[in-house]
């Protein structure tokens, strides 16, 4: 497989700036880098994102995450490892990226306000709106993994 478009700042700036942009509210808004750490790369797991999954389980790690949580983490339902809060968001990625019968469920909008509130609730649904944006652009343009340096995207 061979990159078909570099999303190179210089070339397409606008639409770096859009993406970046969102990158930007999410980082203001208030949640925990941890969480943020965790949906990014679930979400990217869902959409079978290569290069997405490699640089955010890279940053995670470097933030701190522990190896046992990332290789839990497609499976975080059975393991104990992951608080209500976390859960709330694990469910609310999911349901909002998978959007199955054209709709979110009613229990994983109430289980993501109640633990987040309305104002977080929007943050994070922005949070997974940026990461499945981003994931569909490196599965379109074949971004490969493997060569991500941790921080390398601010």
């Amino acid at each position: 497989m061979q990159t078909r478009i570099t999303l190179e700042p210089t070339k397409f700036e606008s639409i770096v700036r859009a993406m970046s942009g969102l990158g930007t509210a999410v980082r203001e808004s208030g949640l925990e880098r941890s969480l943020l750490h965790l949906i990014r790369l679930r979400v990217s797991q869902l959409n079978g994102c290569g290069y997405c999954i490699d640089m955010h389980t890279k940053d995670a790690r470097a933030d701190g995450e522990s190896e046992q949580r990332l290789y839990l983490l497609q499976v975080w339902r059975e393991a104990p490892l992951y608080n209500e809060r976390e859960r709330a968001a694990l469910g609310w990625a999911e349901a909002v990226t998978k959007l199955q019968d054209g709709h979110v469920p009613d229990a994983a909008y109430d289980a993501a306000r109640a633990a987040f509130g309305e104002a977080q609730l929007a943050a994070l649904t922005l949070a997974i709106v940026e990461i499945n944006g981003w994931n569909r652009f490196c599965i379109s343009f074949n971004k490969l993994p493997g060569d991500y340096r941790v921080g390398q995207h601010g």
